[in-house]
């Protein structure tokens, strides 16, 4: 039954397409402008996409470029970052901080500092006390290093806003979790690359190096 009606649908279809040839055939005066223009919205609907999805593909690679060229220039300033001491980095911290409209930016200096390399004010008045790490690019912030800040930048300094800078490009995700929960602003090595590139500190100040967590108020 299956293979009969098989056979009759293509029977009837073969009939219809007939038909249709000899009603084309006997309007063919009518049709054919139908036909042209049928055929030419195809066309330029064809050309049309064709033109969009070259323009899309341009765009996406336009994008990647300027971000690869971003990182690339971002690279060459932090390649001088990393030229420099752990002192000199410091106050090369401040001095970014200063540029950015903190005032009163003292640098500690030494060891016994209680997590706290560099205190000053916004200039808002909010307090913002720094913590810094010259560590390698291919190291990663622990857990113990952000809990002692986290310890001791509100409860020994008071801070309104609590900094932790480093030259490591990761945060482990303990120490990216408890900055986050704790309101802590970690910045890893692309933010600080940024940061030196001239993204101002406000702009930082609310991204916790995962886009979590909120501003603090001013005291």
């Amino acid at each position: 039954m299956r293979k009969r009606t098989r056979r009759q649908l293509q029977g009837w279809g073969a009939v219809a397409a007939v038909i249709a040839g000899v009603w084309v055939a006997g309007n063919w005066a009518v049709v054919w402008p139908v036909l042209v223009a049928v055929l030419g919205i195809a066309v330029l609907g064809g050309a049309g996409w064709g033109l969009w999805r070259a323009h899309l593909h341009a765009v996406e690679g336009d994008r990647q470029w300027r971000a690869q060229e971003e990182t690339r220039v971002r690279e060459l300033s932090m390649a001088e970052v990393d030229k420099l001491s752990w002192q000199e980095f410091e106050h090369y911290v401040a001095d970014l901080c200063r540029r950015d409209g903190c005032r009163d930016v003292v640098v500690s200096g030494k060891s016994g500092d209680l997590g706290a390399d560099a205190v000053g004010y916004l200039a808002d008045g909010r307090k913002l006390v720094v913590q810094v790490k010259k560590y390698a690019p291919e190291r990663s912030v622990s857990s113990q290093d952000m809990q002692k800040f986290v310890g001791t930048a509100r409860l020994e300094y008071g801070a309104d806003v609590a900094l932790f800078v480093t030259t490591c490009r990761a945060f482990t995700k303990a120490a990216l979790g408890l900055a986050v929960r704790q309101d802590i602003v970690a910045l890893h090595r692309d933010l600080l690359g940024s940061w030196v590139k001239g993204a101002h500190l406000e702009s930082l100040i609310p991204l916790n190096g995962s886009g979590g967590g909120a501003r603090r108020p001013p005291a």
